[in-house]
Formats: C-alpha cells, sequence, structure tokens
C-alpha cells in the first residue's frame, strides 16, 4: 500500500497535471469503488463542470478541492492516477475516467479494485469519516515530541501497532515502520509504554527524517508502485531493513530477520534491535 512518501509524490505530480483542468465528463466503470455518494450516477454527474483547484493530501488520502466538492481518493494496494489524450490506448484495469475540457483525461487504474473515492460538499470532507479521525500529520506542529511521547505512554500495545494506528500517527506503513524502528533501535514487539523518553526522542526524530528523505526520492518503487506520470520512486535504495531479509545490516553485519508482528511482515537486524533494554 502506498505511504504517505508516495501518495505526497503523487499529489505533487498530480498538482502539475490536472491543476486547473474542467471535468467536461466522468466515467465510473467498477461502481465499488465509489462509496461516497451511493450512486455513481450522481457521483459522475456532480462533477460535470467543476475545476479542479487543487490537490492536496491528508495521511495517505488524496483530496481534489473542486468548486463545489472536494473528492477524496484512497489508493490503497494498487490504484494509480495517469494523465492521457483522449482516444490514446488503455491499461487494463481501468475503472474510472475523467475527461477535461482540453481533451486530455485522468484515468484511475486499479488492479486489486480496493481503492476508494468519496465525494463531499466543499468544507465537509474533514467533519466525516474516513478524514474525521486521522492523527496529526509528521511534518505538522501537532506531531510534536510531547504529544508522542504521551500517545506511547498510555498504551500497552507493541510499538509496532501503535505507529501502524492511523488515528494516532497517520501516514505511516509497513515500510516506513519497519524502517523507523530500525534507524531508532528498537524492537517493534516491545511494549510502547516500556520505552525511555531518550528512545522516544529518537524515534520522533527518525519517523520525519525517514519520511523526509522518502519525500525527496519520490518514495519507494516496491511491487508497482509509479508516480501519476509513471516514474518509478528511488528511496527503496536506501532501505535498511524492510525487504532486506538474509541481508547483512548496513551497521553490524548481522542477517536481517523477517517475523510477523502485528499482523504484518516486520523487518529486524536483531543485533541492532534487542527485545528489551
Amino acid at each position: 500500500m502506498p505511504e504517505l512518501p508516495e501518495v505526497e509524490t503523487v499529489r505533487r505530480t498530480l498538482t502539475q497535471l490536472v491543476v486547473g483542468k474542467t471535468i467536461q465528463e466522468v466515467e465510473v466503470r467498477w461502481t465499488n469503488i465509489i462509496k461516497k455518494p451511493e450512486q455513481a450516477e450522481q457521483f459522475a454527474d456532480a462533477l460535470v463542470g467543476e475545476t479542479i483547484h487543487d490537490v492536496v493530501r491528508r495521511g495517505k488520502f488524496l483530496i481534489f478541492e473542486l468548486d463545489h466538492y472536494a473528492l477524496v481518493s484512497h489508493l490503497r494496494m494498487e490504484g494509480k492516477y495517469r494523465l492521457h489524450e483522449k482516444g490514446e490506448k488503455e491499461e487494463p484495469h481501468t475503472h474510472v475516467l475523467f475527461t477535461f475540457t482540453d481533451g486530455t483525461e485522468l484515468r484511475y487504474r486499479d488492479v486489486r479494485k480496493f481503492g476508494t473515492m468519496h465525494l463531499f460538499a466543499k468544507g465537509e470532507e474533514y467533519d466525516t469519516l474516513p478524514l474525521s479521525q486521522l492523527g496529526p500529520e509528521p511534518f505538522s506542529e501537532e506531531f510534536s515530541l510531547e504529544y508522542v511521547k504521551a500517545k506511547l505512554k498510555k498504551t500497552e500495545r507493541m510499538i509496532k501497532a501503535v505507529l501502524l494506528d492511523q488515528k494516532i500517527f497517520v501516514g505511516l506503513g509497513n515500510i516506513y515502520v519497519d524502517e523507523a524502528l530500525f534507524r531508532a533501535k528498537i524492537h517493534p514487539e516491545r511494549k510502547a509504554s516500556s520505552l525511555q523518553e531518550e528512545e522516544i526522542t529518537v524515534l520522533h526524530q527518525e519517523i520525519v527524517a525517514t519520511l523526509q528523505e522518502a519525500v525527496d526520492q519520490g518514495g519507494s518503487t516496491i511491487r508497482s508502485y509509479v508516480n501519476s506520470q509513471g516514474q518509478m520512486g528511488m528511496f527503496q535504495q536506501q532501505l535498511f531493513v524492510y525487504g532486506k531479509k538474509g541481508e547483512p545490516c548496513h551497521t553490524c553485519g548481522t542477517a536481517i530477520e523477517k517475523m510477523k508482528v502485528a499482523g504484518r511482515g516486520t523487518h529486524i537486524c536483531p543485533n541492532c534491535q534487542p527485545p528489551s533494554r
């Protein structure tokens, strides 16, 4: 699933490609993607004549800001947006097409069909699900060291499970949780409340640093991720543990291990990330 750096990269490329364009027609071929309104026909009709003024991000969600509406899009596992000329050959698994008045067409492809789209009256998108319960952005003032300490100290859950909870730490997913925990030298199965203040300080720093470096590199191309211009992210070349099972740790040379934590495949260095301290 694309995480914050990948979604931010998609947002930046979409901003270059579609801001200022006016929608002439919308075709929905897989109606289950449309979660609000209930009828895909209503979704399509409402968007006709709307101009895209901005594309913003909240956690792992993209928000297309229009004249009267906000279109909230979640890519999930395989969702992708690409801009084409109308009539250009289509790729398989194209499920939603936004045709613009200038003759271009924004196509949404989704092999797994897990992506979602919600259409809200402008200004109401943050008041209800899926955006209303999200935690603070990692690059925001709200994501302070004090905030992180308060959240971790009051829970007995494993630290990895807490970091994956979008109500607490928005935008983090499996890749960047593994990387931040490795960089902070914290075992993913440790209880969050067991972390010492200095460990939380380092973890807070490494979450922000890891995500910022990944954004700067255009995200990580794991499996099939590309941005909206078909370009790969490059941060996977800087990953320390994720996807590195059996390879030597960059720090100590110990073989990277893969285990299951909080129901997710998890990569660690057993030497650098001891179970307890």
